[in-house]
């Protein structure tokens, strides 16, 4: 069985005793553009089920990626996804953002893991014991897992935004700061989307006339 834990106000599930021996992966998706929340996700896989072709969700293509999630979470023991809102990136800023997307995932299992494999080297603070490996993603199987179903989540919520504010062509960078988005930016302003503590935002926000909350 598995869980999507969305939010601060989605229900606690997860036992509170740590099942032996399981470990999940987790990553992130979202920590640099300029719109849009933080994602994280946390997979926990079958060894009896393994997934072929598992590796960073950057070196796949789109098409793959989504064949690839469908797969994780058809077989994985365990899965769930967390994120962090605008709000909350702005409020705390992005690196504590994505620890508590972190959290939320691993939380959002259907049963606490013994071990926590993150991608990088920072360590969210979580009820289980946890290991940071640089370039997991890349290496680890179930940190790559993880890397897919956040970037695939997440690319769904930017197509969503970009249904909400289409002059900004979140459907295409999904928040990237690329030229286009810049650009955009420049000729419309900001919109509810937009993390108001980035720098260029910030500076759209000011040269707009609305100075950004802090």
């Amino acid at each position: 069985m598995n869980r999507i834990r969305p939010g601060p106000d989605a229900p606690a599930r997860t036992t509170s005793v740590p099942a032996p021996g399981e470990v999940c992966g987790v990553d992130e998706a979202g920590r640099g553009p300029l719109a849009g929340p933080v994602f994280a996700a946390a997979v926990v896989l079958d060894p009896a089920r393994p997934i072929a072709g598992l590796r960073d969700s950057k070196q796949l293509s789109p098409a793959r990626r989504d064949a690839l999630a469908e797969a994780i979470r058809a077989q994985a023991l365990g899965w769930a996804i967390g994120r962090a809102s605008v709000s909350e990136i702005d409020r705390m800023n992005v690196l504590q953002a994505t620890m508590l997307a972190m959290h939320r995932a691993v939380t959002g299992l259907p049963r606490l893991p013994e071990l926590a494999r993150v991608d990088g080297d920072r360590a969210p603070r979580l009820p289980c014991s946890v290991q940071t490996i640089v370039r997991g993603d890349a290496i680890e199987p179930c940190i790559s897992a993880a890397s897919i179903l956040a970037k695939t989540a997440r690319d769904a919520a930017m197509l969503r935004l970009h249904r909400r504010f289409p002059g900004y062509g979140f459907d295409r960078h999904k928040g990237y700061p690329t030229a286009d988005h810049l650009e955009a930016l420049r000729r419309l302003g900001p919109c509810a989307a937009h993390r108001r503590s980035f720098a260029p935002v910030r500076a759209m926000f000011e040269a707009f006339g609305t100075r950004p909350s802090r």
